[in-house]
């Protein structure tokens, strides 16, 4: 049996990314119920937010679901606090340094997976205890790697050096990709930019309308003096861009950014002034689809995908 199906208890090794303003109880319940594992994203939530969507998931899903908490974030203590409260389950850590956190985690029972983009954190998050690891290629929508590792460089060099199963992430939207995935080591895929436009994502139509009409070379990674993003192009981008060719600061960058940036974009629709975060895949992706629809797709394209290889009869 597949180990991150095993580990997760879910039917296909797909899982789908806990987004900043896209994955709240709709789409998470949504891939839950199609096989794969959702995720309430707590990085876009007060507690009493988080405590409402995690019992309205609970409610729409008998299957696993898991929380993603961000771990820069201020209040984590409180986020760690309630998701043990309500006996969640399974926790994907992220920005952040996994040893604070998973010993206590996992001493509740919950299953810890931890997001990461290079080795050297790989190791640190196995060495913390953790039970499976994320690796995030530079494709990657929302907060990525310093080092601008893709993916096809990363899965190989993570699963050389750890012991637990990896979950490859990144410029995965599709079954092909998958399958590509897998074929460099991975156990399963987290999908993120696909789901967020799915029909049950929480992010605004406007957002979702955006990621349909870009193109190839649309998104750029930015603010890396801070924690590095991948956005859409968009003034706001611009003016980031700008800033940092003329050698903004950290500081400089901070008041920029200002507050609430993200929800501005991504979940209220200012479409220019907004924090728009989306992956490389972004350009790929053309239609508003069911969560279940996206995720039976992927699988079968991935199947299909499989039978073509073993029917090639390559010499062994």
């Amino acid at each position: 049996m597949n180990p991150i199906c095993k580990l997760l208890h879910i039917k296909y090794p797909i899982i789908q990314a806990g987004m900043v303003w896209c994955s709240g109880w709709r789409l998470a319940s949504a891939v839950s119920n199609a096989g794969g594992l959702g995720v309430i994203g707590a990085g876009s939530m007060y507690p009493e937010t988080l405590l409402d969507h995690i019992q309205k998931c609970r409610k729409a899903t008998s299957k696993p679901f898991a929380v993603n908490i961000p771990l820069l974030y201020p209040n984590v203590q409180e986020i760690i606090e309630l998701i043990i409260q309500e006996e969640v389950k399974i926790v994907f850590t992220s920005a952040g340094n996994p040893a604070t956190w998973t010993a206590i985690l996992k001493e509740k029972g919950i299953i810890v997976v931890h997001v990461v983009a290079n080795t050297k954190f790989a190791l640190k998050a196995q060495e913390a205890g953790v039970d499976a690891i994320v690796a995030e290629g530079f494709e990657a929508g929302g907060h990525n790697g310093r080092e601008e590792t893709t993916t096809l460089c990363l899965i190989p060099m993570i699963k050389e050096v750890v012991q637990i199963p990896v979950i490859a992430a990144g410029g995965i939207a599709s079954g092909k990709s998958m399958l590509a995935a897998f074929a460099l080591g991975a156990d399963a895929v987290q999908i993120g930019s696909a789901f967020a436009i799915a029909e049950e994502s929480s992010a605004h139509q406007a957002f979702k309308n955006k990621i349909i009409s870009s193109s190839e070379g649309d998104t750029r990674l930015a603010m890396k003096k801070l924690v590095p993003v991948r956005l859409l192009k968009n003034e706001f981008a611009d003016a980031i861009a700008k800033a940092e060719a003329e050698g903004a600061d950290r500081n400089l960058l901070l008041e920029l950014l200002g507050k609430a940036r993200a929800k501005l974009g991504m979940f209220e629709g200012d479409m220019e002034n907004g924090e728009l975060e989306i992956g490389q895949v972004s350009a790929m992706l053309n239609e508003v689809k069911p969560a279940k629809q996206i995720l039976e797709e992927i699988w079968q394209e991935f199947i299909e995908g499989v039978k073509h290889l073993s029917s090639l009869n390559f010499p062994v």
